[in-house]
């Protein structure tokens, strides 16, 4: 009944993140069932693996010992903003992150687009509205996108534990939901990421799928785009169009992946791949409030262990007690805290503080 549940709630996911995409493109759910086939198939072959979910200790400790142990081979992280935070990042969800923080009245967009993000903040990143006016996502996004062109934010030490785990033979794949490119800082091969929502760091148009060189775009972003946040003197006073040289269309942007558009494949092969491997999916700054990337942890069979500041996924199945004793062993483990301080106690436990030391130092 888990497992079918689980497989439920993965059919549901892909179907809700697909409507609308599906509605705009005028194709049908018809054309889903590829993607559905091999994202289910893969959590049937974790039923088979795992027919009994393996436990761990329910403790930092016991996580640690899990991670060493012979019978870990095939770790896979799935992470959000939180662990970007300590980067100077800030995240999208919280009270203080991107989406309740918005100067919406400082955006280029007409009354009835901004009473619409005020009602809905994601709005600012959804593929219609885009289409619409690329003011909006290109304005939020400003900071962003020239910050990353300087380099201006360093992989924190959850990135550097998915390298870790890449040079103790563990790591199997990191599913990032992150769009900052801080995992390509790291030595892990870029095959072992997987951008579930794109990068910020390479750039198409929306409409015609051209590339362009990330150094000319952000040129343009800087002459063309206005500062809403006030803190760039030199910023333009009103936002004009940013040209594609393709099809002079007004929609290029960084390859960030918008609601209601599809995700790559990559993903979906991935996960139909990885699944059925795992003995380990450590889950790390995210809500996992959004489809289909946490469908990774709710068709795992492998034990899960949750990083976060509060417990989160309890409607995709993972089960909390932060009463039970520490060696109860459980299939999912809580341990509570920011992602930097709590990564750096793992890597304490693990006995990795030398290694990570010499990740840490400059290049």
């Amino acid at each position: 009944l888990v497992h079918a549940g689980g497989l439920l709630a993965l059919v549901r996911a892909q179907l809700r993140y697909h409507k609308l995409s599906l509605e705009r493109e005028g194709s049908s759910v018809i054309s889903l069932i590829p993607r559905l086939l091999l994202v289910l198939s893969a959590a049937s072959g974790a039923r088979a693996v795992h027919a009994r979910a393996m436990q761990i200790e329910n403790s930092l400790a016991g996580v640690a010992r899990f991670i060493r142990s012979d019978a870990c081979c095939n770790v896979a992280l799935l992470t959000g903003a939180g662990v970007s935070v300590a980067a100077g990042i800030p995240d999208f969800r919280s009270p203080t992150g991107m989406y309740a923080t918005l100067p919406i009245d400082k955006l280029t967009a007409t009354e009835r687009e901004k009473a619409l993000v005020r009602q809905e903040p994601t709005s600012v990143v959804e593929k219609s509205m885009f289409m619409k006016n690329p003011f909006l996502y290109l304005e939020v996004r400003r900071p962003f996108i020239l910050g990353t062109r300087a380099r201006q934010w360093k992989a924190t030490t959850a990135h550097r534990f998915a390298e870790l785990l890449h040079r103790h033979a563990k790591l199997r794949r990191v599913f990032t939901q992150n769009i900052d490119g801080l995992d390509f800082q790291t030595a892990v091969p870029s095959t072992h990421i997987i951008p579930v929502h794109g990068s910020i760091g390479a750039v198409a148009c929306e409409a015609c799928g051209a590339p362009e060189a990330f150094e000319v775009f952000c040129d343009e972003v800087r002459e063309h785009i206005k500062d809403v946040y006030g803190v760039d003197k030199s910023a333009p006073a009103e936002s004009t169009p940013i040209r594609c040289s393709a099809c002079s269309a007004a929609a290029l942007k960084p390859t960030t992946v918008l609601f209601g558009a599809s995700l790559p494949e990559a993903f979906f092969s991935a996960v139909a791949a990885d699944l059925p491997r795992l003995d380990l999916l450590i889950v790390a700054g995210t809500s996992l409030a959004v489809s289909p990337a946490n469908s990774v942890a709710a068709s795992c069979k492998c034990p899960r262990v949750i990083i976060n500041d509060e417990p989160v996924g309890q409607a995709i199945g993972i089960q909390y007690d932060e009463d039970a004793p520490s060696d109860v062993r459980r299939r999912d483990v809580f341990l509570r805290g920011a992602c930097e301080d709590v990564f750096r106690a793992l890597v304490d436990e693990l006995g990795w503080q030398d290694e990570l030391r010499d990740l840490e130092l400059p290049t």
